[in-house]
């Protein structure tokens, strides 16, 4: 295929492609509400001429373009985080505004505008009528803001939907990523004494174990290591919620419990996080305490219950390898020049698509990373032209491999 084409055929759907994400943007979908947008996707892929559009009992959103043997698969999280405060906000968070090269709103960046990209891809591959060795699949999917990689765990271990490669559109800033350290949630929970308030001697305070348990979950920070080639650097953990309470307001608290997020290095799981936690708060003099891992269990807007422990396992694959070896070759068959290949600082569904089942992950997508959840979110229209040619070339870049 004539990479020239692809960028022609790119360049001439990029306001398509703005367009399309500014439609999404005015559409709220936060996880668990995404219905409406799913709706709204469920009509532009249809238009763009993907085949087999449905969705999954999880209300995921997928489509195809092609029908090879194996499965590349294309995936957008399609739900958002909230606004924040709209004060912050200098153009209304779900106004979709284009403007000056930008499509400003929640999501424009994380993670919206990779699914405007690839609803243009497959416009490109149907009209270049795509028969290669793969089945294109694009996957628009829910609650990953809530729990990331609890849609793929679905797809995968419920609907048997097994790709051979997947690409993430996270955003990446146009940079081809190839890992990110995985993610857990660990809620300590830690019994004291209460006693009247006038005689605290008499009590056993949840509060002051709780602050040393705090300050021995710093001191863990400082203790975690990078992985082997320090690629995906250290891991690291810190308490984002502390409770305390008691009978009264005059009385030494009986209760205590710290929320902590833990981010976890190749090489680090849930069963060492947990050990490590532990003997941090031995260590530091605390006990009668439990180090446990809570478990999301909401409501898909289908109706749906699938629990899940918050654990995301971490990821990362070979830079040789040939996925990563394709996406360097789509990119520079496009750009006449090598993409920078690096990996994400934050967590996405690879987590479950690669990090629990060993299914190649790379990342490519429109946006910054630093955009996410961040008031005054944009996207630059110029990355959404670049993403549509990537994803369309891609498929003819690893039948070459």
């Amino acid at each position: 295929m004539d990479d020239k084409l692809i960028l022609e055929k790119a360049k001439l759907y990029r306001d398509y492609t703005a367009q399309n994400l500014s439609a999404l943007i005015k559409v709220p979908g936060f996880s668990t509400t995404e219905k409406d947008r799913i709706q709204v996707l469920a009509r532009l892929c249809r238009e763009a001429g993907m085949e087999d559009v449905h969705t999954d009992g999880l209300g995921s959103l997928l489509g195809r373009v092609g029908s090879g043997k194996k499965k590349l698969v294309f995936d957008a999280h399609i739900d958002t985080v909230g606004v924040g405060d709209p004060a912050q906000w200098l153009t209304p968070p779900h106004s979709g505004l284009v403007k000056d090269g930008l499509v400003y709103g929640r999501g424009a960046s994380d993670q919206l505008g990779g699914a405007a990209s690839m609803i243009s891809a497959a416009r490109i591959l149907k009209e270049l009528a795509y028969q290669g060795d793969y089945t294109v699949w694009f996957s628009f999917t829910v609650i990953e803001e809530d729990c990331d990689g609890l849609c793929w765990k679905y797809l995968i271990e419920e609907e048997k939907f097994v790709p051979d490669f997947v690409v993430s559109t996270e955003p990446t800033s146009c940079r081809l990523y190839r890992g990110h350290r995985g993610r857990m949630e660990i809620q300590i929970d830690i019994k004291g004494r209460s006693c009247h308030g006038s005689a605290p001697e008499r009590g056993d305070s949840a509060a002051y174990k709780a602050a040393r348990a705090a300050l021995a979950i710093e001191k863990l920070n400082t203790e975690l290591k990078p992985d082997d080639d320090n690629f995906l650097g250290k891991g690291t953990i810190t308490v984002s919620q502390i409770k305390v309470q008691g009978p009264s307001q005059c009385a030494v608290p009986d209760q205590a419990m710290l929320y902590c997020d833990r981010r976890l290095t190749w090489g680090e799981n849930d069963k060492i996080a947990i050990a490590q936690v532990e003997n941090a708060l031995r260590a530091a003099g605390v006990d009668s305490f439990k180090v446990a891992m809570p478990e999301y269990r909401q409501a898909a807007y289908t109706g749906l219950v699938y629990p899940q422990e918050l654990y995301f396992p971490t990821w990362k694959i070979p830079a040789d390898h040939k996925l990563v070896q394709s996406g360097v070759a789509a990119y520079e068959g496009l750009y006449s020049k090598k993409p920078v290949v690096d990996k994400w600082t934050f967590s996405t569904n690879c987590v479950a698509i690669c990090g629990r089942h060993q299914i190649p992950c790379i990342g490519f997508g429109p946006g910054d990373e630093a955009q996410a959840h961040s008031p005054n979110e944009i996207t630059r229209i110029d990355d959404l032209e670049i993403c549509a040619a990537f994803y369309a070339a891609l498929p003819y870049a690893l039948e070459r491999k």
